[in-house]
């Protein structure tokens, strides 16, 4: 009992003094460390040039820090980054400066590809720069606080323009309307087609993307009508007009996923198949502009009403109906002597399988009417090209 008498008369004591010195106890602040590191950018503006991409551009300058005496290192760090990344290891573009280098500069190369590689910024936005310095000293006897300095500048981009269209319009003294815009196919909506009539005079192909609006120009800058050729396009600021010269009938077609455009005049007009067959032992000819499925999903019995002939090509038909699923062909006339389409000369089965690209074969004889595409089931969709002897299905 006495020795938990004395054990509670230490504790009590200790408590006040503890208590005692609690109060008269200070905070004191380290004192501030007098840095003597400056930092400045030549300039707080620039607009990244295309034209002198590996120039530097934004140059960064910076005094030494304070000079610490011991055995202490000075080491300096400086960081790049767009303001709103607070320096992520991710973003940051980091180097270790040598010894007695005070100044970092950067091209207008680097800093567009930064942002549109690494950093991921919207395509012609304006964005803010940040740079920061960092000196930090290791080694010696004492904890020295780093300087830090950090500076911000505007960037405007280098004019990215994209080879992609929202719209897509035909324009020029060439067209009759005030620029037309043009439809999509219904077999590819990166294909945009049109058949209209154009006067002696200029075309031009404007697109507008996400409200600017850019030109379709021949790779080249060659305005000369290529009649009937595919050419490769690109996308420039200012048009470059293609020269009719006749009037008539035109068909324009703009691929956008390929970068090609072909310009039909009524000398290089595309024209829907024509083949020839019998009919009750008569020579029958038909201009194809239509076509019946025939097979399982029908009822063995001819339907139409559900082919499309597309605008970039009147040979190219798209079948947009009720889903189908096993043995079809396709025909041009609802007889069983007709002209078909199919995937065989032999008689035989062609499976198929969604999205991939079948020979096409066509004839009258019992050879290709005894052949058939075997449909996947939920086949809704199907691009039928003549011209090249191609069928692709799918489910859409």
């Amino acid at each position: 009992m006495k020795k938990i008498a004395y054990l509670y008369r230490i504790l009590t004591f200790s408590i006040i003094v503890c208590g005692v010195t609690a109060c008269n106890y200070e905070i004191v602040d380290i004192d501030n460390v007098p840095g003597t590191m400056t930092l400045q950018s030549s300039s707080t503006e620039i607009a990244l040039d295309a034209d002198h991409l590996t120039d530097d551009i934004i140059a960064f300058t910076w005094k030494p820090a304070r000079p610490i005496l011991n055995d202490h290192i000075i080491l300096y760090t400086s960081k790049l980054d767009v303001v709103g990344n607070n320096f992520g290891s991710s973003t940051t573009i980091m180097n270790y400066e040598d010894d007695g280098i005070f100044s970092r500069s950067f091209t207008s190369e680097q800093i567009q590809n930064w942002a549109n590689e690494k950093w991921k910024l919207p395509v012609n936005i304006p964005f803010t720069l940040e740079f920061r310095v960092t000196a930090q000293w290791e080694g010696g006897p004492t904890f020295e606080a780093p300087e830090v300095k950090t500076v911000t500048v505007r960037v405007q981009p280098i004019r990215t323009i994209v080879f992609d269209a929202d719209k897509v319009f035909l324009d020029g003294s060439a067209v009759q309307e005030s620029k037309m815009e043009l439809g999509t196919t219904v077999e590819n909506d990166n294909i945009y087609a049109q058949v209209l009539h154009l006067e002696p005079g200029e075309l031009i192909i404007p697109i507008e993307y996400k409200g600017e609006t850019n030109y379709l120009s021949p790779t080249d800058n060659d305005g000369t009508l290529k009649d009937g050729e595919t050419i490769n396009v690109v996308v420039r600021e200012n048009p470059v007009s293609w020269k009719i010269e006749n009037a008539g009938e035109y068909r324009v077609v703009i691929d956008m996923q390929k970068a090609t455009a072909a310009i039909y005049s009524p000398a290089k007009a595309l024209q829907p198949a024509v083949v020839q067959w019998t009919l009750d032992g008569a020579m029958q000819t038909t201009i194809v502009n239509d076509l019946w499925e025939y097979g399982e999903p029908t009822g063995w019995s001819w339907r139409d009403g559900n082919w499309t002939q597309s605008t970039a090509d009147p040979q190219v038909f798209v079948y947009t109906g009720p889903a189908m699923n096993g043995r079809t062909k396709f025909g041009i006339h609802p007889t069983n002597q007709s002209y078909v389409y199919t995937g065989n000369n032999t008689g035989a089965d062609t499976p198929v399988t969604h999205g991939t690209t079948y020979n096409v074969f066509s004839g009258y004889s019992a050879n290709e009417r005894n052949a058939y595409f075997r449909l996947p089931s939920g086949t809704n969709f199907i691009v039928l090209d003549i011209r090249n002897k191609t069928l692709v299905a799918s489910q859409k």
